[in-house]
């Protein structure tokens, strides 16, 4: 049993008012760790935490139980990561961010991909840097593609499509999602398959 590979779970409180744990959900977190062992709190509003691979499924029901959401990591869509809807569920689209996450989220594509959502202009969830990125605006939302928050080549990412409905949102980012599974070279980051891709062959595709 010492020997028996760990394997790695992404955590999170869900998609709420902030990144926030409570205690029942700290305790149940703790029950899973030795003394020795570190949680690795990421900047995708994540906890990385390490379990036996025998324990997985038992471990994510116990998480689920009250209130974790667990995804993979390494090679997926990563979990929605918001602003703190401080404007209200509803103003600012919190059902609508919901739903986003649970069409996306642990996807395999051919590098972990990391979307974004923020509920007005302020942008706090930070979309215009990351992978994909949803910023509602007015009673729409505004996709943005092909951003990068590190390195030399770091940039914004490029405003794809105007004043979508929701509907027309949850389609747009699951056929680029798709696109990019099918066309994307192994270890591809989403950014560099968007350059060699091509925003408007992209965009012919969708439409």
């Amino acid at each position: 049993m010492e020997n028996e590979k760990k394997v790695k779970l992404a955590v999170n409180g869900g998609i709420s008012f902030g990144a926030k744990l409570n205690a029942k959900q700290l305790v149940v977190i703790a029950e899973y760790m030795n003394d020795d062992d570190e949680l690795e709190l990421t900047t995708f509003q994540q906890l990385y935490i390490d379990v036996l691979e025998s324990e997985v499924e038992f471990v994510k029901e116990k998480f689920t139980e009250v209130g974790l959401s667990c995804y993979p990591v390494g090679n997926f869509v990563k979990s929605l990561r918001t602003c703190n809807f401080c404007k209200g569920a509803e103003e600012e689209g919190m059902p609508i961010a919901i739903e986003l996450n649970k069409r996306i989220a642990g996807k395999q594509v051919p590098f972990t991909l990391r979307p974004a959502y923020t509920g007005c202009p302020v942008g706090c969830g930070e979309p215009l840097v990351n992978d994909i990125g949803v910023m509602k605006v007015r009673d729409g939302y505004d996709l943005y593609i092909g951003g990068k928050a590190k390195g030399k080549d770091a940039k914004t990412g490029t405003l794809f499509m105007e004043q979508l409905t929701p509907e027309q949102l949850y389609k747009v980012v699951e056929k680029i999602i798709n696109i990019y599974t099918e066309q994307g070279k192994k270890r591809e980051q989403f950014s560099k398959f968007i350059t060699r891709f091509g925003l408007e062959n992209l965009k012919q595709i969708i439409a």
